[in-house]
């Protein structure tokens, strides 16, 4: 067991020589803090001893942190889904409104075409009717004033 122990030691001391030789750490104990962590060891540890414990709860804080960012972002493009779902439901329909509407006006506007058109085409074509016994002679040529004597005639009897 002792060989294993002075192995162990040995195996020990070599890390604690690579960690002290080490550019950075040289360059923090030259520092003030790095000095008044070496002269104040009970410091240090609890120092050490914080950081090494404070680690698991910041480690949660982070992924707290990520996750949320993460929850967020999906959350975000969720709900712009939902969003621009409604406003494209909406405009579906509002589409579908204005085409029926669309063609209720356009079928109005037909029947009063149809209408319009038949009743000025009945008329000019009694007036070219009418002009055209005229010009052949057939109609009887009454002067308005006796028109109106014979309708007088008719309410007096």
């Amino acid at each position: 067991m002792s060989k294993e122990m002075q192995e162990l030691q040995k195996q020990w001391h070599s890390v604690v020589q690579s960690i002290h030789s080490n550019s950075n750490v040289v360059a923090f104990m030259n520092s003030r803090v790095g000095q008044y962590l070496d002269d104040h060891p009970f410091v240090a540890l609890s120092l050490l001893v914080f950081i090494a414990l404070s680690a698991i709860p910041v480690a949660f804080f982070l992924i707290f942190v990520v996750t949320t960012a993460v929850m967020a972002c999906i959350g975000v493009i969720v709900m712009e889904g939902i969003v621009i779902a409604t406003g494209g439901i909406a405009l579906l329909c509002v589409l579908c409104g204005l085409g029926a509407l669309s063609l209720g006006v356009s079928g109005v506007l037909s029947v009063f075409y149809v209408v319009l058109s038949t009743l000025v085409n009945y008329w000019y074509a009694s007036r070219g009717q009418i002009r055209k016994q005229e010009v052949n002679g057939s109609l009887p040529q009454k002067s308005p004033s006796v028109l109106d004597l014979s309708a007088n005639n008719g309410k007096n009897e």
